[in-house]
């Protein structure tokens, strides 16, 4: 099965998982959520496969968020919304397969994960 990677280029872990399933040819296709950020739905559907609440996927040691929102006490929604907004924010890289999505560290549970 197809394995969806919401991927940002500089970041190491994220690069790290393409070269993995790369190596192991596991089929994957790359969203870049940088250059094609995720839409408020996207972002619901992703935490819905996450069985997750949007605070499970926002990045709080980037600069933006120490330095925009460490503070700030926002809903979910203001954060999905936040997050469709600066996607540096969301967690990655993460990995979808079908109707499940997985957080793609540490590496061992990228492999557990890719053999279920």
């Amino acid at each position: 099965m197809l394995v969806k990677v919401l991927h940002n280029g500089s970041c190491s872990k994220s690069n790290a998982v393409l070269e993995y399933l790369d190596e192991n040819g596991v089929p994957f296709e790359i969203i870049n959520i940088i250059e094609d950020p995720l839409s408020i739905l996207e972002i619901k559907t992703v935490l819905k496969k996450l069985n997750q609440s949007v605070f499970h996927i926002i990045r709080k040691t980037d600069k933006l968020y120490t330095d925009n929102y460490a503070d700030k006490n926002y809903s979910e929604e203001e954060w999905i919304k936040i997050l469709s907004e600066n996607p540096s924010l969301i967690q990655r890289p993460i990995l979808v397969k079908g109707s499940v999505a997985m957080l793609g560290r540490p590496i061992d549970n990228v492999k557990f994960f890719i053999e279920k």
